[in-house]
């Protein structure tokens, strides 16, 4: 059975536009956080600072 997935709060800054996003993840056992997110506003895929929150 997997073991219960952590939690976590994540806040995702645009580089192109600068909008931001705090959202709510699940961390997998690789350490990497899935939010679900998928593009800014201003239609942005790829260029994003992530930080996690406490």
């Amino acid at each position: 059975m997997p073991e219960k997935a952590d939690r976590v709060k994540v806040h995702i800054r645009c580089r192109n536009c600068g909008e931001t996003f705090i959202l709510r993840g699940i961390k997998d056992y690789r350490g990497q956080i899935d939010t679900g997110f998928k593009r800014c506003l201003c239609d942005n895929e790829q260029s994003f600072d992530i930080e996690t929150l406490a």
